[in-house]
C-alpha cells in the first residue's frame, strides 16, 4: 500500500526520484499520466494501471478513444534509473505546474504527484470528506 507524503526536487531533466518505498510497491515499470480531476499526476504499477483502465472497454468505442487519448497522450512507462530517478518529460511536468519541487503522495493503490505550491495551496475538506465517509458506513 503505498502511504506517506514525500517531497523532491526536479531536475533540469525532469526527472524525479521516486522514494524506495513506493519503487518496492510499484514495481520495475509503473504507469504515469495526467490526472482528470486535477492538476497533479497519478502512478500506477502495471497490475493496478491495467485494473484501471479495465472498464474502459466497456464504453462506447467513441468514448473509449477519447479517454485513451487523453491518457496516453503523454502519459509514460517509466523505469527508475540507479538512483530511483524517472522521466517525468514536459508535458507531464507542465500538467502539474512543477517548476522545481514536487510532493509524491501515496494514495493506497496508486500515488499522486503534485507541484509543491500547488499541493501547499489546496486544503483539505474535512467537514465534506467527513460527510462522504459517514455516507459510506465508514
Amino acid at each position: 500500500m503505498l502511504a506517506s507524503v514525500y517531497k523532491h526536487s526536479i531536475d533540469a531533466k525532469t526527472r524525479l526520484a521516486i522514494p524506495a518505498k513506493y519503487r518496492e510497491e510499484l514495481g520495475e515499470k509503473f504507469f504515469i499520466t495526467r490526472s482528470f480531476r486535477d492538476k497533479c499526476l497519478l502512478v500506477y504499477s502495471e497490475a493496478e494501471w491495467n485494473n484501471y483502465v479495465a472498464p474502459l472497454e466497456k464504453m462506447p468505442r467513441r468514448e473509449q478513444e477519447t479517454v485513451m487519448r487523453f491518457l496516453y497522450k503523454s502519459g509514460t512507462w517509466a523505469e527508475p534509473d540507479a538512483q530511483g530517478r524517472v522521466l517525468l518529460g514536459e508535458e507531464l511536468v507542465r500538467h502539474a505546474g512543477i517548476i522545481k519541487n514536487a510532493v509524491i503522495l501515496g494514495c493506497g493503490k496508486y500515488a499522486e504527484i503534485w507541484s509543491e505550491e500547488l499541493y501547499e495551496s489546496t486544503e483539505e475538506d474535512i467537514d465534506n470528506m467527513v460527510d462522504v465517509l459517514e455516507k459510506y458506513g465508514l
